[in-house]
């Protein structure tokens, strides 16, 4: 049980069946979205993996963020690509009360992600925020390379050409492509690539779940704050839910 936003809380447990349950951008539901803290609430945790975000910083760094500065997160307007890691961390975030003061709520990094999720043995999910180089991507990869830990990371992106660039460096990667909502043509890519979806969950019937198994795409979704929504999808055979409170 945790204190929350001046109401005790705890994570709501669903039933699983085989869908596998990531925590959106750690276990953001309690503890600062993205931070060490929140990382860390989630491995102490049944989940099976942890999600998050990063972007570059202008000192050529990976940062764990979700948006493009830190005004929602630290009440200051400090774009994160233009800015380098010191400045980015010398920020306090936000509590879940929205006062600062704890100095472990500070932005975290690519590295303590996912040293974190090794050391609790959670799957990575890493959102690319940013459009990266092939370069950059290199360099994201042999970071997680330097802790062995590749092949218990899946990467996303609503930026579709992150993907191939992944495939190309790592030809069995597990890849998904984030959208809100479905197209012909993204189907016919995703098939085409072998690359999976990460989709809002709003736009999923049983139907379109059975169309894509069918097709050999496995399905995630994104955000299930709802019990009762949460154990229809699993019912209808998702493969995993990204959510920040379930359990």
């Amino acid at each position: 049980m945790v204190y929350l936003g001046g109401a005790l809380m705890n994570t709501i447990k669903i039933q699983k069946n085989l869908t596998k349950i990531v925590a959106h951008r750690g276990l953001s539901g309690i503890e600062t979205e993205n931070t060490n803290a929140a990382f860390i609430a989630a491995g102490n945790r049944s989940y099976y993996g942890i999600e998050t975000d990063i972007h570059r910083t202008a000192d050529g760094h990976f940062v764990v963020c979700h948006d493009h500065d830190l005004k929602r997160i630290a009440g200051v307007d400090i774009p994160v690509e233009t800015s380098t890691l010191a400045q980015l961390q010398s920020f306090l975030l936000f509590d879940k009360d929205g006062k600062k003061g704890r100095e472990d709520l500070r932005l975290s990094t690519l590295e303590n992600y996912i040293n974190i999720c090794k050391k609790y043995e959670k799957h990575c999910v890493l959102e690319l925020k940013s459009d990266f180089t092939d370069e950059e991507i290199s360099r994201i990869i042999n970071i997680i390379q330097g802790f062995d830990y590749l092949e218990h990371v899946t990467f996303i992106s609503f930026i579709y050409s992150n993907l191939p660039k992944i495939r190309k460096l790592s030809p069995t990667q597990s890849v998904q492509f984030l959208f809100k909502e479905f197209t012909d043509e993204i189907i016919d890519t995703m098939v085409a690539n072998k690359m999976d979806v990460d989709v809002y969950y709003k736009a999923l019937t049983k139907e379109i779940i059975h169309l894509l198994h069918s097709k050999g795409i496995q399905v995630n979704c994104w955000t299930v704050d709802s019990k009762e929504i949460a154990e229809e999808l699993t019912e209808w055979g998702i493969d995993y839910i990204t959510t920040n409170i379930l359990e």
